[in-house]
């Protein structure tokens, strides 16, 4: 079973490159790397989601086509693995097997960004500090946050500018939903990912702010490891 990895704002598959110490053989993590970072710094940006969304389709469609797979993303992430579901539907591949959203409500929830690109940068700076998801040493670091700063910025750009469809058919594969308890976004909205599911979805809640992630890795794949164990031996099952 390969798990795909999609990143959060400003973020790259680094991020995931050592998830796969706690996995068993059961389990292969890949971190998905998008356009100007990375391994693919220098190559532009993301004008949208789907534009976002059609290159993580190019670098994974001959690989899903005879193996199993799941999707997590956080963050930015959910929304590039729920439009990802649709695009792999439509292009005639067979879905994932579950996915896992990971630090946000549903695209149903509008006005949800804590952080706005418009902002001046220093004021974007320190809001995404407050989050969690820079290191403060970073921000010191003039020459780091002349490369790092448009693409963060423009990552929220393009959440920003999402707007989310409604589909016929609603989402047919299982979901989780992992939430840090002190997360400053969506502490009001209801989360409403089962409003897309055919399926009912199963929360978990970890301590933590938005990059809760960061402070659970091992509990988290080990989660991965459960469900998705669980979900290829029914899978199996009623193959036979």
């Amino acid at each position: 079973m390969r798990l795909y990895c999609l990143p959060f704002a400003g973020g790259s598959k680094r991020a995931y490159s050592h998830w796969n110490t706690y996995t068993s053989h059961a389990l292969e993590i890949e971190g998905v790397e998008l356009k100007g970072r990375g391994e693919k710094f220098g190559q532009g940006f993301y004008h949208d989601i789907s534009e976002a969304v059609d290159d993580i389709y190019s670098m994974i469609k001959d690989k899903i086509r005879d193996e199993k797979y799941a999707l997590f993303g956080h963050s930015m992430g959910t929304l590039l693995a729920y439009e990802l579901y649709y695009k792999i539907i439509e292009e005639g591949h067979p879905r994932p097997q579950h996915i896992f959203f990971s630090g946000r409500q549903s695209p149903i929830v509008h006005n949800n960004m804590y952080v706005n690109f418009t902002m001046s940068d220093d004021e974007f700076i320190s809001k995404i500090i407050a989050l969690g998801g820079i290191h403060e040493e970073l921000t010191q670091s003039k020459e780091l946050m002349r490369f790092y700063l448009p693409i963060l910025k423009n990552d929220i750009r393009i959440m920003e500018t999402y707007e989310f469809k409604e589909r016929p058919e609603r989402l047919k594969c299982k979901i989780t939903v992992l939430n840090g308890l002190e997360d400053k976004i969506d502490t009001i909205q209801k989360i409403t990912w089962d409003d897309l599911c055919e399926q009912k979805s199963k929360s978990y809640y970890f301590t933590g702010s938005h990059f809760f992630i960061n402070d659970h890795v091992e509990q988290i794949v080990k989660l991965f490891e459960g469900v998705l164990c669980q979900d290829n031996e029914v899978g199996e099952h009623v193959k036979q």
